[in-house]
């Protein structure tokens, strides 16, 4: 694998470890919120919206997986580009996983899951 940083593969895999703890939270969150409320027209935006949070959670998930893939094949370090690309998905993933905590915060606390 291209040389990187100790703090860089560390970012990366916490990064990667919040991720799937969002992906879960947002789906066991979907999943409780159905056997109590239901698929009702006063819950289907709460419900779009953690489908949503799943979603958006599941891009860069997917993006630091196959990116940090690509940068290990290169030898004996990646192009610039690909490092530049990879902590911009660092960057954008951990936007991602503080907006998705509160917005299933918000959906829990409101309907008190």
């Amino acid at each position: 694998m291209a040389k990187l940083s100790e703090q860089t593969l560390s970012s990366l895999f916490d990064l990667q470890r919040k991720l799937v703890i969002g992906i879960d939270s947002a789906t066991a969150s979907e999943a409780d919120f159905l056997a109590q409320f239901g698929e009702t027209d006063a819950t289907l935006s709460d419900l779009d919206q953690l489908q949503n949070v799943r979603l958006r959670l599941t891009d860069p998930y997917s993006r630091l997986c196959t990116l940090l893939l690509r940068v290990a094949e290169f030898q004996p370090i990646a192009p610039a580009v690909m490092l530049n690309l990879l902590a911009q998905t660092i960057e954008e993933g951990q936007a991602a996983v503080d907006a998705a905590q509160a917005s299933v915060l918000e959906i829990r606390r409101d309907w008190d899951l």
